[in-house]
C-alpha cells in the first residue's frame, strides 16, 4: 500500500489527506444524526400531556433529556409560552433557522471533496505522463518501451485513487443532504403543531 502511494507522487498524498477528511466528516455526521434521532410522535404526546398539567419545568427537562431539533424548538416555545401566538411562532421559526447550520455542518466540505478528488487524480495522471514522456524524449526511440509503460501505469494510479475517494464521498454527500432536507421540511411542518400545543396548554391553565 505504501509503495502504491509513493508511486503516485505528491498528488497521491493530497488525495490521501482529503480522503481522511471525508471519512472524519462522514463518521461525525452519521453519529450526530444518530444522536438527535428521537420518536417525535411519542415525544410530542408526552410533552402535550405534561404541558396540559402545567408542568413546564418537567417539559423542559424532557426536552433536555432528548436533544434533537424538535426538542430545541419546543424548549424555545416553552420559554415564550406566555407571549402572544405570533410571538411564539416567530420565536420557534427563528429557532428552526438556527438548526439548519447545525444540520448542514461540514456537508459543503464533503461535496467539495467529492468534486476535488477526481480532479486531483487527473492532475496526478497528467504530471505523471509528462514525466514518462520526458523519459522517452531523453532516451529517444532506442529507449526501453517498458519504461514508458511503467511510467504511464504509475500515473494512472492517481486517477484510480481519485475515483475511489470520490464515489463514496458523493454517495454519502447525497445521502446526508437528503436527510438534512427531510429534517428541515419536517421541522417546518411541526411549527404550527408546536404553536397550537403551547397555546392549548396556556388556555388549560
Amino acid at each position: 500500500m505504501l509503495e502504491v502511494i509513493m508511486k503516485g507522487g505528491i498528488v497521491m498524498y493530497f488525495i490521501l489527506l482529503i480522503s481522511l477528511i471525508a471519512v472524519v466528516i462522514i463518521i461525525e455526521r452519521l453519529l450526530y444524526f444518530r444522536h438527535i434521532r428521537v420518536d417525535e410522535e411519542s415525544l410530542i404526546r408526552r410533552l402535550k400531556a405534561t404541558l396540559e398539567k402545567g408542568h413546564h419545568d418537567e417539559a423542559m427537562a424532557i426536552c433536555e433529556q432528548h436533544p434533537s431539533p424538535i426538542t430545541n424548538l419546543m424548549r424555545v416555545g416553552i420559554e415564550y409560552r406566555n407571549q402572544p401566538k405570533q410571538v411564539i411562532r416567530d420565536a420557534i421559526l427563528d429557532a428552526a433557522s438556527l438548526e439548519t447550520p447545525k444540520l448542514e455542518r461540514s456537508l459543503s466540505a464533503l461535496g467539495t471533496i467529492s468534486t476535488l478528488a477526481p480532479l486531483l487524480g487527473l492532475l496526478g495522471t497528467v504530471t505523471g505522463n509528462i514525466r514518462a514522456f520526458g523519459v522517452l524524449g531523453q532516451f529517444g526511440a532506442v529507449g526501453d518501451p517498458g519504461l514508458l509503460a511503467r511510467g504511464i501505469a504509475e500515473a494512472l494510479i492517481t486517477t484510480a485513487a481519485g475515483i475511489i475517494v470520490a464515489i463514496p464521498a458523493i454517495i454519502f454527500y447525497n445521502y446526508l443532504v437528503t436527510k438534512v432536507n427531510h429534517i428541515i421540511l419536517r421541522l417546518e411542518n411541526r411549527v404550527n403543531e408546536l404553536v397550537l400545543l403551547l397555546e392549548g396548554s396556556a388556555h388549560a391553565l
